[in-house]
């Protein structure tokens, strides 16, 4: 993606099933797990790189002992930061204790994140501060073991000044105005009350107060609490949450909207936001990592019992799209396919764009995310030429020569890396007015490859703000004097805010809604605006169920092609000579291409959860008054 937008949060849960010594004794180190979560979060990091922490548990300590431990960081590398932490941290414990060197459960005892049960998370963060008191695992402390609780997620919730007030109408006084804060309040809450009731009723029994907290672990049911205190969730999630004494779990949003993998053998659970993670760092196929069902939980009692528990009703299944055009990584067996899908089914409107001129055409990408559709691309066009060579021969029979053979089979598409990214300079600045300068020299362009006759022909996945198009690329494009420039998106238009993690939250920065405006503006439309806001504005007070997407209105009197054009136009430099055009994928395509997430929001307005619709409308409502808040 040539835009830079930050984006989702990535999770790691390892629960080791065997004593620490197991580990030590099949694979050499006692620090598997740890060694493992590495690892993990490294393959992840694709997802977040604000910040990083993990967090462990250690079962069945003793009182007294430190059985939690937590690191988080906002470093330049955050994962290398917190892991070169912890391993200081361990060398030095091993060097004050030389006579643990070889007794693994006095390791266990005096050594600091070396547990059964691990968590990890990278971060992209979409609200508040960058500050390390904003990454995850969250830690709600208590005296009582079962009541302590660790928390970290890839969610958004779009309800949160909802399930703030409930908290606070329950009594409660929450320190921070966050999802991530609420949701651990809310769930901790319910975890309370449940600690509370079993142990009136183990009292009751006939227990000593000493007696009840193995009892009141064997007996808790994480699944009745994350039902109650999901019950008013709206939002795109996957939570995961460690309690003190060794229960751990993965909670999916009923939608499916955010991804979730899991493995299991008789060593390890193992539960990733991404497939070929688990599948690289465990050396497992793919048929052995699960996709978590939409709705469901899998939770991993303290003594180690698994189970897979339905916690919310499942909703029409609508995981997010962009996970498989972008944010996740294209290792993945399914993700590579659907990508590749992508740039073959955008092939008709490419030929169509270059009236068929394959050969005074040269194609090429823009890296990194885009190569695998441009793989599909150009494996089609390869197909169409070959269709055309057959005919060509077929229709020359015996007559045809040698030569003529040679001439027509020597056809075919012209591949180049014409943008190439410096992975040296970073646009570390996130102010677009500060920015603008460095994202001119982020990419560079290869010279000498293109003829004045020469269509140029580039492929991104997605064109959100248009701003690196814009300010660098097609400058640099139009420096090699092509006859037409050509920029093909494999995702359709981006024309809606997205609210379930991704941070693209505020509308005029959408190039596509830009375009819009304009085109409203020309053909002398500009009261449709007032009229939206308007129906917008009288929604405010509606419930959630009720509120519609108004914001459509704004698209619905011109085409898709009307839209591109002029996003070509926007995009356009008053300085560039070169004629350009822009193609984005249909959305018929793009369901076609990935036929299991068909999460399509963003481009079509049809969010999910009822809580969409009035963040959609919120967000026109802050563009109309000039507001630059997030509208959730």
């Amino acid at each position: 993606m040539s835009d830079s937008i930050k984006h989702e949060c990535g999770i790691a849960l390892i629960r080791l099933l065997k004593p620490l010594s197991y580990y030590k004794e099949k694979y050499g180190s006692a620090y598997y797990g740890i060694n493992k979560m590495y690892l993990m979060m490294e393959k992840q990091h694709n997802r977040g790189q604000d910040g990083a922490g993990f967090a462990s548990i250690k079962l069945n300590t003793q009182p007294g002992e430190r059985y939690i431990s937590r690191i988080r960081s906002i470093q330049s590398q955050p994962i290398q930061d917190i892991f070169s932490q912890i391993n200081n941290r361990i060398n030095k414990v091993l060097a004050n204790n030389p006579g643990i060197k070889d007794d693994i459960p006095a390791q266990k005892n005096h050594v600091p994140y070396l547990g059964e049960i691990l968590l990890g998370h990278v971060r992209y963060g979409t609200f508040g501060k960058n500050s390390v008191e904003s990454v995850h695992p969250f830690l709600r402390q208590n005296n009582w073991m079962h009541r302590n609780l660790i928390l970290a997620g890839n969610f958004n919730m779009t309800n949160v000044k909802e399930l703030f007030r409930n908290l606070v109408d329950l009594g409660q006084h929450p320190k921070e105005y966050t999802d991530t804060i609420t949701i651990m309040e809310k769930i901790g809450h319910f975890l309370d009350d449940s600690v509370d009731k079993i142990y009136k009723d183990l009292k009751k029994e006939g227990y000593s107060k000493s007696e009840c907290s193995p009892l009141i672990a064997e007996r808790l049911n994480v699944a009745k609490i994350l039902r109650k205190a999901s019950k008013n969730w709206d939002g795109g999630y996957a939570m995961a949450g460690l309690l003190g004494h060794g229960d751990s779990f993965v909670l999916r949003d009923p939608s499916g909207i955010r991804p979730s993998y899991y493995y299991k053998d008789d060593e390890v659970v193992v539960v990733a936001s991404e497939r070929p993670v688990i599948q690289t760092v465990f050396n497992v196929s793919i048929e052995k990592v699960h996709e978590l069902p939409p709705g469901h939980a899998i939770i991993t009692k303290n003594s180690g019992q698994v189970d897979i528990k339905r916690i919310i009703k499942p909703l029409e299944r609508r995981a997010c799209s962009f996970e498989r055009i972008y944010f996740s990584r294209g290792s993945d067996a399914e993700i590579y396919q659907e990508r590749k899908h992508l740039g073959k089914l955008i092939i008709p409107k490419v030929l169509e764009s270059i009236g068929h001129d394959i050969e005074n055409s040269v194609f090429s990408f823009i890296p990194n995310t885009a190569e695998t559709s441009f793989f599909g691309m150009i494996e089609t066009l390869e197909d169409y030429l070959n269709e055309k060579k057959t005919r060509a021969i077929l229709e020359g029979k015996r007559s045809i020569s040698a030569a003529r053979v040679r001439e027509i089979l020597s056809v075919r598409p012209r591949i180049e890396k014409i943008a190439v990214k410096d992975v040296k300079l970073r646009t570390f600045i996130t102010e677009d007015s500060s920015r603008e300068d460095l994202v001119a020299h982020v990419y560079d362009i290869t010279y000498g490859v293109i003829k004045p006759e020469d269509n140029l022909v580039i492929i991104d996945d997605s064109i959100v703000r248009g701003t690196t198009l814009k300010k660098s690329i097609l400058k640099m494009l139009a420096r090699l004097n092509p006859k037409k420039i050509v920029v093909v998106s494999s995702a359709p238009q981006i024309r809606y805010p997205d609210c379930y993690g991704i941070d693209m939250a505020n509308l005029e920065s959408l190039v596509a809604f830009r375009a819009a405006l304009e085109l409203l503006k020309e053909n002398n439309m500009a009261e449709l605006i007032d009229e939206v806001y308007q129906k917008c504005k009288d929604q405010t007070d509606l419930a959630d169920s009720e509120v519609k997407n108004f914001v459509k209105e704004i698209y619905d009197p011109f085409t898709a092609d009307q839209i591109s054009a002029k996003i070509a136009e926007l995009l356009s430099d008053i300085d560039i000579n070169v004629p350009v055009e822009i193609i984005f994928q249909t959305i018929t395509n793009l369901h076609i291409a990935c036929p299991k997430n068909s999460g399509d929001w963003y481009f079509t307005g049809n969010y999910p959860t009822v809580g969409g619709n009035r963040v959609v409308n919120q967000a026109f409502i802050n563009f109309y008054e000039g507001k630059k808040e997030r509208p959730y």
